[in-house]
C-alpha cells in the first residue's frame, strides 16, 4: 500500500494498543495478554473509512463482551495530532475510525508528487521473476489461447515491475525434437505436392494439415524451384525448416510486436542441446538415482515425485522427449540464470503437466515453490450473442493475426484482462469495437480525455490550475469528493494484490471503477464553481485522477487519449 495508507493503519493499530494499556491502567479493563487483532476498509463507507475487530478479538482474553471492551477503548482513546477526527462502537465491538480532512488532503499532495510513479511501491525488493507467456509453437500461427496469454503475461509483468520486482519477459521457441520432425515432413510432402500432384505424395493424417505449411512451401519452391526434388529427404527437409521456421518466428515477433509485447529474451529450446545443458540435467537426474532403463528408453521415476505414472526422457530412437527438454529449461531459469521465482502461463489442458514439474524440481534439489504457474482458460469469441469461430476475412479459425486486424488493440489488452486467468471469457467482438460507456476501455479513455477537455476549457477562460495549499484541499468535504479520493489512495494496494495473486484483472476493475467514481463526482460538484479555493481543489483531484488513470493506462501499454 501507499507509504500514506501504510503509516495510517500503522498509527492507528498503535492508537488502539495505546488506549487499551490506559484502559488497563484506569482498571476499565483487566490486564491481560491480548490477541492479534485486524483493521480492515469496510464495504461500506458509512461503517467508517477504517474499522477495527480488536474488541471481539480480546473478548476471551479479558473475559468480557466486545462490546464493553470496545467502549472501554473508546473512552480512552486520544485522537490528537492523528488524521483521525472520531471513532464510534458498531454492532457487537467493531471499532469504527473516520478520517479527517488533513488526510484526504494529504493523500492529493501523495499523488502530485509522486506523479508518474504514483502506484510503485518497493514491495517485491528487487526480487528477480521470469515470466514466460505465449511460447507458441512456431511450426503454426498463434491463436486465441495465446491472445489472451500475451495480453495477461505481459500486464501481469508490468503489475509486477510496478510492485517492485525486477521482470524479464520470455518467450520459449520450441525448435527442437518430434514437432520439428513433423514440421519438416508436413513441409517436405507440400514441397513434392507443388512438383508432382497431391495424389502422387500423401500427407499422413498426423501431421500439420494448415494452409500455412503450403505457403511456406510455395514460398520455398519460389526461390528454389525443384531443385530440392533431386537431394537426400534429409537435405531437403532441412533445407525447408532453415527456411521456414526463422520465417515463422519473424512472423510470431511482429505479431506480438504489433500486439505491443516487446520480450527481453527469446530462448531456443536447441540451445539447451547445443550447449549441453540438457545433457548435463540427465546426468544430474541419473546421479540422484531418478530415472531407469526400459525398452531402450530412458525413464524419470515420476511416480516417486508426485506424478501419475513415469515419464520417458529419451526416447529409444535417442531423442530427448519435450519433457526432458522442460526440466533442463526450467533448472537453467532458476539454477544458471538465477531468478527468484518463474512464473509460466499454460493452457488449462497442461493442468496435468504442473505436479510432473514441480516433483522433478524438488527431485533435483530445486526448490519448487520457486516455480508457479498460471493455468489460463480458453477464451469464447462471440458477436451478435453467438460464438465465433471462423474469420471472416479467410474462412478459416481465428488466429492472433485476424484479432488485431479487426479489434483495436487497446480494447484486445485490456479486455482480455477483465477476467481471472483460471476463469473461462468470453470475447464479445461487438463490445470491443464500440465507442461507448459499454466498453470498459473506452470508458476509462473518455474519463482521461474528459478531464483534458475540462483543463482546455478553462485554459480558454484564463483559468490554469495552481498547486494547492493543504487548507484549500481540505475543502474536498463532499461525499462524492471524499469516495474518489479514497479509491484514489487504494492503487498501490491493488497493484501489491495483482501482483501476488497474479491477477492483473484487479488493476482494470479498478481503473473503470475509479472512471466510474469520476463521472459521479463531475456530474455532482461543478469544478468551475466560482469559488477560486474550491475551484483549484477540484482541478487538482481532476489531476490526480488522470494522472492515476494515465499511469494504469501506460502500466498496460493502452493508448492514453486526451481527446476522444
Amino acid at each position: 500500500m501507499s507509504h500514506l495508507v501504510n503509516k495510517t493503519q500503522t498509527s492507528l493499530r498503535t492508537l488502539i494498543l495505546e488506549s487499551a494499556g490506559r484502559a488497563v491502567a484506569s482498571g476499565s479493563l483487566p490486564s491481560a495478554a491480548a490477541s492479534g487483532f485486524n483493521i480492515e476498509v469496510p464495504a461500506d463507507s458509512a461503517n467508517g473509512d477504517l474499522s477495527s475487530n480488536a474488541a471481539m478479538s480480546w473478548a476471551k482474553d479479558f473475559h468480557m463482551q466486545p462490546r464493553k471492551i470496545a467502549e472501554a477503548i473508546l473512552s480512552n482513546l486520544n485522537l490528537d495530532g492523528t488524521y483521525f477526527e472520531r471513532c464510534e462502537v458498531a454492532g457487537p465491538g467493531f471499532l469504527n475510525f473516520y478520517l479527517n480532512r488533513k488526510y484526504y488532503a494529504d493523500i492529493l499532495l501523495d499523488i502530485r508528487e509522486k506523479g508518474i510513479d504514483y502506484g510503485r511501491s518497493d514491495y517485491g525488493r528487487g526480487k528477480r521473476i521470469n515470466v514466460e507467456f505465449v511460447s507458441a509453437n512456431p511450426t503454426g500461427p498463434m491463436h486465441m489461447g495465446n491472445a489472451r496469454g500475451g495480453a495477461l503475461g505481459d500486464c501481469l509483468a508490468a503489475v509486477l515491475d510496478f510492485a517492485g520486482y525486477e521482470v524479464s519477459r520470455e518467450f520459449y521457441i520450441n525448435d527442437a525434437g518430434n514437432q520439428i520432425d513433423k514440421f519438416a515432413l508436413s513441409l517436405d510432402i507440400r514441397y513434392q505436392q507443388l512438383f508432382k500432384g497431391e495424389d502422387a505424395v500423401i500427407l499422413p493424417e498426423d501431421s500439420y494439415h494448415g494452409e500455412d505449411i503450403t505457403e511456406r512451401a510455395r514460398e520455398f519452391a519460389q526461390i528454389h524451384g525443384d531443385k530440392y526434388l533431386g537431394v537426400s529427404e534429409q537435405e531437403r527437409r532441412q533445407a525447408l525448416v532453415d527456411y521456414a521456421l526463422p520465417e515463422n518466428i519473424n512472423a510470431m515477433k511482429e505479431n506480438l510486436l504489433k500486439y505491443r509485447i516487446e520480450y527481453d529474451k527469446w530462448f531456443c529450446e536447441s540451445e539447451l542441446h547445443n550447449n549441453g545443458e540438457l545433457k548435463e540435467t540427465l546426468e544430474i537426474l541419473k546421479s540422484k538415482d531418478l530415472t531407469y532403463e526400459k525398452d531402450g528408453a530412458l525413464w524419470y521415476k515420476a511416480t516417486e515425485h508426485g506424478g501419475e505414472k513415469d515419464e520417458v526422457l529419451i526416447r529409444a530412437n535417442g531423442n530427448p522427449t519435450y519433457f526432458a527438454a522442460d526440466i533442463a529449461y526450467h533448472r537453467n531459469k532458476l539454477a544458471v540464470r538465477g531468478f527468484d521465482k518463474a512464473i509460466d502461463i499454460w493452457g488449462a489442458d497442461h493442468h496435468g503437466h504442473v505436479a510432473r514439474m514441480k516433483g522433478v524440481l524438488d527431485a533435483i534439489g530445486l526448490d519448487s515453490s520457486r516455480f508457479d504457474v498460471i493455468l489460463m482458460q480458453l477464451v469464447r469469441l462471440t458477436r451478435d450473442g453467438e460464438v465465433v469461430r471462423m474469420s471472416k476475412r479467410t474462412g478459416k479459425a481465428i488466429t492472433l493475426t485476424d484479432l488485431l486486424e479487426e479489434i483495436p488493440i487497446d480494447a484486445v489488452r485490456f479486455l482480455f484482462n477483465m477476467r481471472e486467468p483460471t476463469s473461462q471469457m468470453e470475447f464479445d467482438l461487438d463490445l470491443a469495437v464500440e465507442q461507448s460507456a459499454k466498453n470498459p476501455v473506452y470508458y476509462c479513455q473518455y474519463a482521461h480525455a474528459r478531464i483534458c477537455s475540462i483543463l482546455r476549457k478553462l485554459s480558454n477562460e484564463g483559468i490554469s490550475p495552481r498547486e494547492c495549499t493543504p487548507s484549500e484541499l481540505e475543502l474536498l468535504t463532499k461525499p462524492e469528493e471524499r469516495e474518489l479520493i479514497r479509491h484514489l489512495s487504494s492503487l498501490t494496494d491493488e497493484i501489491v494484490m495483482a501482483a501476488k495473486n497474479y491477477d492483473p484483472a484487479r488493476i482494470t476493475r479498478y481503473a473503470v471503477d475509479l472512471a466510474t467514481l469520476f463521472h459521479k463526482f463531475y456530474n455532482s460538484c461543478r469544478v468551475n464553481c466560482g469559488q477560486g479555493s474550491l475551484m483549484q481543489a477540484r482541478l487538482c483531484l481532476c489531476e490526480c485522477v488522470r494522472c492515476t488513470i494515465k499511469n494504469i493506462l501506460d502500466m498496460f501499454r493502452i493508448t492514453v487519449p486526451e481527446s476522444m
